[in-house]
């Protein structure tokens, strides 16, 4: 008999699939005491990477300077055979030079503003690359779930 973590885990096309339709992540990092610092942030990916914007100065980046260690998690659902979800541990990149920083912030406008111009957006992305910087995750481990799966049988 398959268990159930074999059954709900999620194939590599329905992951990339629900972080494409995915519009926020909770990210972890950790503090200078090693508790876990937890906020939600906007995301993309690209080249299979995680990518999300933030101040330069803010704790996320201060935490991931000193330990580039970082979780992940996009879920959705509200009843137990709705949930889905996918938790990434990795490392995570701070991408502070340009041009690649205003590059990637594009990847990032043109994820979340779908339909704006083209000048529209790249003034945007120059904009916030002034006081933003790109975090991206780099995996180690992927784990995913889709209780939908279990045909409604749940605890």
């Amino acid at each position: 008999m398959a268990k159930a973590r074999d059954i709900v885990g999620m194939t590599g096309e329905e992951v990339s699939a629900f972080l494409d339709g995915a519009h926020s992540l909770q990210v972890a990092t950790l503090g200078k005491d090693g508790a876990p610092h937890l906020t939600t942030v906007w995301f993309a990916v690209h080249d299979g990477a995680i990518l999300f914007e933030t101040y330069g100065k803010s704790q996320k980046v201060v935490n991931l300077k000193r330990d580039p260690r970082i979780a992940v998690l996009a879920e959705d659902g509200r009843t137990y055979d709705e949930l889905r979800g996918v938790s990434i541990n990795g490392r995570a990149e701070v991408i502070e030079d340009n041009p690649q920083r205003t590059d990637l912030m594009r990847v990032l406008v043109d994820h979340h503003f779908p339909g704006q111009d083209a000048k529209s957006l790249d003034e945007m992305a120059r904009r916030m690359a002034e006081k933003r910087v790109v975090i991206r995750v780099h995996p180690d481990k992927i784990m995913s779930w889709d209780h939908r799966k279990l045909g409604g049988k749940g605890p």
